[in-house]
């Protein structure tokens, strides 16, 4: 237990902890976003079976809302901010990540796989996406 109680002070210690939880508001508020987008073009555009289209502009719009949330709240005053556009070319190539993530969830759920309605693709949404995406935005994007 001491070895937990070390990390967990070591992250605390880091500012990992802080991040997390403002990431976890961010991402709470960016997941409601793609949700708001995403259900209504499932269900009324594409159809639940090629539900997988409707992930593209959801996850668009809900990157646009992260990058402002996670750049000015989320990861305040971690790294360094000298190079917006490399920074920006990096959140793109992770928020790639999450989308494909994203794809693929919903593509098993909805697809031929499993024949899911739409809304269960957003639960491994949710539930992987985020904490990936995190690692790969603190490591890369905002370092």
């Amino acid at each position: 237990m001491t070895v937990l109680a070390q990390r967990i002070d070591a992250m605390r210690a880091s500012g990992v902890i802080g991040q997390l939880a403002r990431f976890g508001v961010a991402g709470a508020l960016s997941s409601l976003v793609y949700s708001t987008v995403f259900l209504p073009l499932a269900w009324y555009v594409t159809g639940e079976r090629l539900s997988v289209i409707a992930v593209i502009p959801a996850f668009f719009v809900a990157a646009a809302v992260g990058y402002v949330l996670h750049s000015n709240w989320s990861f305040k005053g971690h790294g360094t901010r000298d190079n917006p556009r490399s920074r920006q070319l990096k959140f793109l190539i992770v928020q790639a990540v999450g989308m494909t993530l994203n794809l693929t969830f919903t593509w098993v759920v909805t697809g031929p796989l499993l024949h899911q309605p739409a809304w269960v693709s957003l639960i491994p949404c949710f539930l992987v996406t985020p904490f990936a995406t995190f690692a790969l935005n603190r490591q890369l994007v905002f370092n």
